[in-house]
């Protein structure tokens, strides 16, 4: 009798498997950038374009949806790309992905009215979703922890290039032709995208058993799509202790007790629970959601403290925030370098939070005391230099952690916590702008001086809680477990 695969003594002692060469990789590198950069230049392009499509459209009381309905679907369908990914493979999800946002962006460059632009964005953003979790997990796939720092950088610089790159093109694009043209721009991007995935990626990825938890997967974008309302819909449309938010978030808490209820029952479920056990990744997504709860909470505010409080042009206020993204670029690249060396992530990490910290305070002590941008520009600076030796690494670090079974869920659960804290931070720290603003001035902004003192104090506290917050974040990045970097990718 032929012994079984899992008896026989080969068995025990696999090889290790095949890894991906250079050239392979390389191929699939390419399409990767070209993915992301397609969902990194359609937000900043979109930002740009937004007073031209109200002049055209109308409807600028619901303007804000149009950004909000992207993000809303984007970050629902996060996780359901990761787990849909361990089941049926990377090559499928990702070409889904990237066909699902050409449709959404066509049917954008078609919308006659606000109403059918914000549907129509928010299809683009179920394709969106998948190509942040996607592109890092197809890498971890191929690239094993212990090489794979040196090519974080790259991702890193096609986000910096599209931020500078994407609202020149929206306001030439916009000028000299139409709105409409913004979105058709991703049709030949996309094009190339889905012929270079075709061809670089294997077509079966994986041998998981294909069952999909249909029930999961509803409660979890349900509840997700629930919360992020509360968030979105809270202090703007309707007051925080108004009946429709009230009912809104026990709507969202009663999903989410019937969706652990769920899980516990069923063998393989949407989100496995297990992910919970594993003490590094618990840790890893408190990092990100607290890092990024207080940095994006309060970034977001540049642009108003440069333009209001400071004095600035808006086409120079753009500039000024450049140097967070060149700093990011530069110390991912060289933590590629030195993770490759030393195969220790945690040390960088630390290091960088630390330095995120000191320059969060510094930013927000040169706010509250009115000091200028000799001060502010090099804090930005190193606050993007501590950024990049924090996200790389601890998607690496969770990956290293995890069976390639877990792989993809855990990769897509890690950035939707980071999105999440983000939204979370940014619609926190608008209602205590709010809040500030009514309680200074009882509303009446009509003395510029007496404006321009009340935003920079409001401003300066969103800054000095987005300290504390990513303060937080650094002690509990003390607690994080480090582990051997693998020398294979798992299977």
């Amino acid at each position: 009798m032929t012994p079984s695969p899992l008896t026989s003594p080969q068995a025990t002692a696999p090889s290790p498997p095949r890894q991906a060469s250079t050239r392979e990789i390389r191929k699939v590198y390419v399409g990767m950038m070209v993915v992301l950069g397609l969902s990194a230049l359609d937000q900043s392009i979109v930002s740009t374009a937004l007073p031209r499509i109200v002049a055209e459209l109308g409807g600028l009381s619901h303007l804000s949806w149009v950004v909000t309905a992207y993000v809303l679907a984007s970050t629902s369908t996060m996780p359901l790309y990761g787990k849909l990914s361990d089941q049926f493979g990377r090559r499928p999800l990702i070409l889904t992905a990237i066909v699902t946002f050409l449709l959404g962006s066509a049917l954008c460059g078609m919308a006659h009215s606000l109403m059918q632009l914000i549907v129509f964005r928010a299809i683009q953003g179920l394709g969106a979703g998948g190509f942040m979790p996607l592109s890092q997990i197809i890498i971890g796939d191929l690239v094993p922890p212990a090489q794979r720092g040196r090519r974080q950088g790259g991702i890193a610089a096609v986000y910096a290039v599209c931020s500078v790159l994407g609202p020149i093109l929206g306001g030439v694009i916009t000028g000299m032709l139409s709105w409409h043209w913004i979105f058709y721009i991703n049709l030949p991007l996309g094009i190339a995208a889905v012929m270079i995935m075709t061809r670089a990626l294997p077509r079966k990825q994986t041998g998981h058993a294909a069952r999909i938890d249909y029930l999961g997967s509803l409660l979890l974008t349900g509840g997700t799509t629930a919360f992020l309302l509360v968030l979105a819909l809270g202090g703007v449309a309707w007051a925080w202790a108004s009946p429709q938010i009230t009912a809104l978030a026990a709507l969202t808490a009663a999903i989410a007790m019937m969706f652990v209820w769920h899980v516990r029952r069923i063998e393989d479920p949407v989100l496995p629970l297990d992910l919970f056990h594993n003490r590094l990744f618990v840790v890893a997504c408190a990092v990100m959601a607290l890092t990024f709860m207080g940095l994006l909470g309060a970034s977001v505010f540049f642009p108003l403290l440069f333009q209001l409080v400071m004095g600035v042009s808006p086409a120079r206020s753009g500039l000024l925030t450049g140097p967070l993204m060149i700093g990011v670029v530069l110390s991912s690249v060289f933590n590629g370098r030195v993770l490759l060396r030393s195969g220790r992530y945690k040390p960088a990490q630390v290091a960088g939070l630390a330095g995120a910290v000191l320059a969060f305070a510094t930013v927000a002590w040169s706010i509250a005391t009115a000091r200028g941008l000799i001060i502010i520009e090099p804090a930005i600076f190193a606050l993007g230099l501590g950024l990049g030796l924090i996200m790389p690494n601890m998607t690496i670090a969770v990956q290293n952690a995890l069976p390639g079974a877990r792989r993809g869920v855990g990769t897509a659960m890690l950035a939707f916590f980071r999105s999440l804290g983000g939204l979370v931070g940014v619609t926190g720290s608008g209602a205590m702008l709010a809040r500030q603003l009514h309680a200074s001035t009882g509303g009446d902004l009509s003395a510029h001086i007496a404006m321009v003192s009340v935003y920079r104090q409001a401003i300066g506290s969103i800054f000095m809680l987005g300290t504390a917050i990513v303060a937080v974040a650094f002690v509990l990045l003390l607690t994080l477990p480090e582990l051997p970097l693998r020398a294979h990718t798992p299977d």
